[in-house]
């Protein structure tokens, strides 16, 4: 009998504005990372959980935001291409998003997260638009949102 396979966390970088709009989506909750790549949606399952950091609220804005503003648990077998009109074609994943979770500032976590080597410099890893963390961090953003991802799943 083979064990079972054991969600990853993830978190995924972009505007508030463009992650609000995968969460508040009318037909169903989906993610997009990297403008919209295939190959980092890849690396995902369903099952796995993701939360979103939006550095600034608007793309190409230097508004700060730094905060955590939606959570979720990943849905699907994979990715698949929507059309956004205007010739953009992003790849997605479909997301069940915890409806009742709240917009959670990341400074007051930084010194707890296992994935910050220097609190000083720790906004190195964001760069990579999606990158993995261990369940510690994850369940870190998941209290600060009061998120309930129990329910959520595949």
């Amino acid at each position: 009998m083979t064990a079972p396979t054991r969600h990853r966390n993830w978190i995924a970088v972009a505007s508030a504005e463009h992650a609000r709009r995968g969460r508040d989506d009318p037909a169903g909750g989906f993610m997009q990372v990297g403008h919209g790549k295939l190959a980092p949606l890849k690396r995902i399952r369903a099952g796995d959980h993701v939360a979103y950091y939006a550095p600034t609220t608007t793309l190409g804005h230097a508004d700060r935001l730094q905060s955590f503003v939606s959570i979720g648990v990943v849905h699907g077998d994979n990715p698949y291409e929507a059309d956004m009109g205007n010739g953009f074609v992003p790849w997605r994943r479909d997301v069940r998003y915890a409806s009742a979770a709240r917009e959670a500032p990341i400074l007051p976590l930084i010194e707890q997260f296992d994935f910050v080597d220097d609190p000083k410099h720790w906004g190195g890893k964001f760069r990579f638009g999606l990158f993995e963390v261990n369940d510690h961090d994850f369940g870190l953003i998941a209290a600060a949102m009061q998120a309930e991802l129990q329910g959520l799943g595949p």
